[in-house]
């Protein structure tokens, strides 16, 4: 392997500012921002808007759609069976 072609792999605070979660994690990320954690040391900080701790996907808060509900209203409006041969 090549020297020093690498980005450099760091430890890396994220912050899921929607819900008020930290994350500490090994990123390649490059930030100017900075914070000091629990531990006592300085690491990068990255803010985040989404992350696993708010996505409605993650949390179990997704809109489920279901496809009989969306069936029943095609057929309530174009009718059941029409255009179909029997």
């Amino acid at each position: 392997m090549k020297p020093n072609i690498h980005p450099d792999y760091q430890t890396v605070v994220f912050h899921d500012t929607t819900a008020n979660e930290y994350f500490l994690i090994k990123s390649t990320l490059k930030t100017e921002r900075t914070i000091d954690w629990q531990d006592g040391q300085t690491y990068p900080y990255m803010p985040l808007d989404v992350s696993s701790a708010s996505h409605p996907q993650y949390t179990g808060k997704a809109r489920v759609v279901e496809k009989e509900g969306r069936v029943n209203d095609f057929y309530r409006k174009f009718g059941k069976g029409r255009g179909v041969k029997k």
